[in-house]
């Protein structure tokens, strides 16, 4: 089935989730070292994702149009209030963070390659080994995170759902319409776009930084429009 993988990752955040909220009575310097130290790991995933870049003029371009862009939409803002409206139906009574929970676990699940490899490789030839693959580590981080940010992980798993599920089920419609070379090339590039912001995630998880990485998110269209336009013209 197309959705298999999906699905799959999907239910291996909401089972982490589920288990870290049995280990919520950590410590809390210890959740803080935890939570640091994942912080420190996604900020290696991070520059590693960058490196791959074949042109990293594109990279840059990408999110500088993409963060203005963010900004003027103000994504993170907007983010932040649905993680604050499901705080307020799910937390109330009780001490919560739903919302960075929510917000900053969806980023980490939702930005990157292996969500679009792996739904893309669902989608066209039924294979889901990649995003077996995520899953397993979108499992573990929930896991963690959930430890010490809370229930507001869980609701992660949507973004994820809809995300990787939408790929998938256009993934035929993607090759038919647009060339391989744009596509290889996009996904490089969009590798290391994702990149960058999966080492903001982690320095703002690690307490370096407090970077609004929602708003950098439409540099991922732009990377795709940016590829297109170069291929277009001729620079490729």
């Amino acid at each position: 089935m197309v959705l298999t993988g999906t699905l799959v990752n999907t239910g291996l955040i909401i089972i982490g989730t589920l288990l870290g909220l049995l280990f919520h009575k950590i410590p809390e310097r210890t959740k803080e070292t935890v939570v640091q130290a994942i912080g420190l790991a996604v900020v290696v995933l991070g520059v590693q994702m960058g490196l791959k870049s074949e042109n990293f003029l594109i990279v840059i371009g990408s999110l500088v149009l993409g963060g203005a862009i963010g900004e003027w939409l103000r994504i993170d803002e907007k983010l932040n209030r649905v993680g604050e409206w499901l705080e307020l139906k799910i937390g109330r009574g009780h001490p919560s963070n739903i919302a960075e929970g929510f917000v900053t676990a969806t980023l980490i699940f939702v930005i990157g390659a292996m969500g679009v490899l792996g739904a893309l490789d669902g989608g066209l030839r039924q294979d889901h080994d990649v995003l077996y693959t995520k899953g397993l580590i979108d499992g573990f981080t929930a896991l963690v995170l959930s430890s010490t940010l809370g229930i507001g992980v869980i609701f992660s798993a949507i973004p994820v759902l809809v995300y990787q599920g939408a790929i998938a089920l256009s993934a035929v419609a993607i090759t038919q319409f647009v060339p391989d070379a744009i596509l290889q090339q996009f996904i490089v590039e969009m590798t290391a776009t994702g990149g960058v912001m999966i080492l903001a995630i982690g320095l703002n998880l690690a307490g370096i930084t407090k970077i609004r990485v929602a708003n950098l998110l439409p540099g991922i269209v732009m990377v795709a429009l940016i590829v297109t336009g170069l291929e277009l013209l001729g620079f490729n």
